[in-house]
C-alpha cells in the first residue's frame, strides 16, 4: 500500500531565526542560504528515518505553500484577497498591478536542490493555477486584460508542473486548499467549478500517462492549529473534485467528523484509474497517533474503497506557512513514524 506525505514540515528554529536576521539586515544572504541547506539537508535526513518510501523537501525554502511562485516579483502590491480562519486570524495574498504575469521561482528548483541529498523518490508540491488567479484584482488591470493574464497563468502554472517532473520529480502535488473555501465564497458552485476549469487547462498540457503522476491535495486549510472552510460540508466539494484531470487524490480525512458517509461519496465519484488517499493523521490535533490508530483508519476506508486503489497521507502539511510554529517539528517526524508503520501494520492485513 502507497503512503505518502502532503508537504510542508516546521522549520527548525536556527532557520527561522535566520530569516528574520536576513530581514532585519543582520545576516548576509550568504548566511540565510547556509541556513537554508542545514534545514534542507536535515529534513530529508529525518524524512529518511521515519522509513517514509516518499519524500519531501518539507518546503523548507518556501515562504508558503502559495507565495513561492511570487519571490522576487515588483508587480505587487500587499493588499490583495484576505483569507480569514475560524480564531479570527487571516492571511492575505498580494494584488498584482502590472502585467505580465510570471513566476519568479518555479518549482522545478526545489527538486533540483532535494535530490543533492537523497535517492528517495521525491514528491513536489505546487499551487494551483486557480489560487493564483485570486491575485488578479476584480477592477482589471490597464492594458492587462483578465484574459491576456489567464492565458499567462496557464503558461506558467504549467512550465511549473513540467519543470518538476523533468528535474525528476515522482510525483507532483497540486496543492488546492481554496477548493472547499470556494463553496463558503459562493455556494452555488459556479466558483468551484470555474476553479476546477482553470486547472483543467493546464493540466491538458499533460498525457494521459503523466497526469497519473499529478495529484490534487484537499483539506480545510491549517494555519496556527486553525482551518478556514472545516464548517462547508465536503459532501459538497468531491462531485466536482474528480472531475480534475488527475490520477490521484489526496483527501483530508482522520479530522473528519463523519468518514464514512463522506467515504461513500468518494466510492460514487472515483474513476476505476484513481489512486486516492486517505488523510490518516491529523496535523492540526497535538496528540501523536499511533501506529494501530493508523492502521484502524486505513482499515475503515478500505472497507469502503477498493484497497489496491487506496493510500495513506496526511490531512495537511505540517506547516503551509514558514512562520507557523503550533506544531513542533519533532511532533510532525513522529507522526509522519506513526503514519508509515501504520500503513505497514494495514498493508498486511489487507495482504497487499
Amino acid at each position: 500500500m502507497i503512503t505518502e506525505p502532503i508537504g510542508s514540515i516546521p522549520r527548525p528554529a536556527s532557520l527561522l531565526q535566520a530569516i528574520t536576521g536576513f530581514h532585519a539586515g543582520t545576516i548576509s544572504q550568504q548566511s540565510l542560504d547556509d541556513a537554508y541547506a542545514a534545514a534542507l539537508r536535515d529534513t530529508i535526513q529525518r524524512f529518511e528515518q521515519t522509513g517514509s518510501p516518499v519524500i519531501t523537501d518539507g518546503e523548507q525554502t518556501k515562504s508558503s505553500f502559495a507565495t513561492y511562485p511570487l519571490a522576487g516579483l515588483t508587480n505587487l502590491a500587499p493588499d490583495g484577497v484576505v483569507i480569514s480562519f475560524a480564531d479570527g486570524h487571516t492571511r492575505q495574498l498580494p494584488r498584482l498591478t502590472a502585467g505580465p504575469f510570471r513566476y519568479g521561482q518555479h518549482a522545478g528548483a526545489f527538486v533540483t536542490a532535494a535530490r543533492t541529498y537523497t535517492k528517495r523518490p521525491l514528491k513536489q508540491a505546487v499551487i494551483s493555477a486557480s489560487a493564483l488567479s485570486l491575485l488578479y484584482p476584480g477592477s482589471g488591470i490597464p492594458g492587462y486584460s483578465r484574459e491576456q493574464f489567464t492565458a499567462d497563468l496557464i503558461d506558467e502554472a504549467a512550465s511549473d508542473i513540467r519543470g518538476a517532473l523533468d528535474a525528476g520529480a515522482d510525483s507532483v502535488q497540486i496543492d488546492f486548499t481554496e477548493g472547499r473555501l470556494s463553496l463558503k465564497l459562493d455556494p452555488s458552485g459556479s466558483l468551484l467549478r470555474s476553479f476546477i476549469d482553470l486547472n483543467n487547462q493546464v493540466l491538458d498540457r499533460f498525457s494521459i500517462a503523466e497526469r497519473q503522476r499529478i495529484g490534487v491535495h484537499v483539506c480545510p486549510g491549517g494555519d496556527h492549529d486553525f482551518t478556514h472552510s472545516a464548517d462547508i460540508d465536503y459532501a459538497g466539494l468531491l462531485p466536482d473534485l474528480f472531475h480534475l484531470s488527475v490520477g490521484r487524490f489526496f483527501l483530508q480525512m482522520a479530522s473528519e467528523p463523519d468518514r464514512k458517509r463522506i467515504l461513500a461519496i468518494v466510492k460514487k465519484v472515483m474513476a476505476p484509474t484513481h489512486i486516492v488517499f486517505i488523510g490518516v493523521i491529523d496535523p492540526i490535533s497535538p496528540v501523536i497517533e499511533t501506529p494501530s490508530q493508523v492502521r484502524d483508519r486505513i482499515l475503515e476506508a478500505a472497507s469502503v474503497l477498493p484497497p489496491a486503489r487506496l493510500g495513506s497521507t496526511d490531512d495537511c502539511g505540517f506547516s503551509p506557512f514558514a512562520d507557523d510554529t503550533s506544531t513542533a517539528r519533532d511532533t510532525a517526524f513522529s507522526k509522519i513514524r506513526a503514519r508509515v508503520e501504520g500503513t505497514a501494520l494495514a498493508a498486511r492485513e489487507l495482504g497487499l
